[in-house]
């Protein structure tokens, strides 16, 4: 991500939009520290976009409805090898 400080962004504006379309993000720094990050529209829609709750992503899952095994060992002691 390229960072500008704010005044030379807003002397070159056009070109700092320009970059953000085609190089990605760009960050915007107030008195040396980060502030804004100007994103292409594209990216601003990806990152809008609503997105599956987990439990509607466990549900399209390809392995619902497989069993699993989850039988544990249930001895007090196991024999380390080291």
């Amino acid at each position: 991500m390229e960072t500008w400080q704010l005044q030379e962004a807003k002397a070159r504006l056009s070109e700092l939009v320009k970059r953000a379309c085609t190089k990605g993000p760009q960050e915007i720094t107030l008195r040396g520290e980060p502030a804004a990050v100007v994103l292409s529209l594209k990216a601003y829609e990806e990152l809008k976009a609503e997105k599956p709750s987990l439990v509607s992503f466990l549900q399209a899952s390809p392995l619902k409805g497989v069993q699993l095994n989850f039988a544990r060992d249930t001895s007090l002691t196991r024999d380390i090898e080291l």
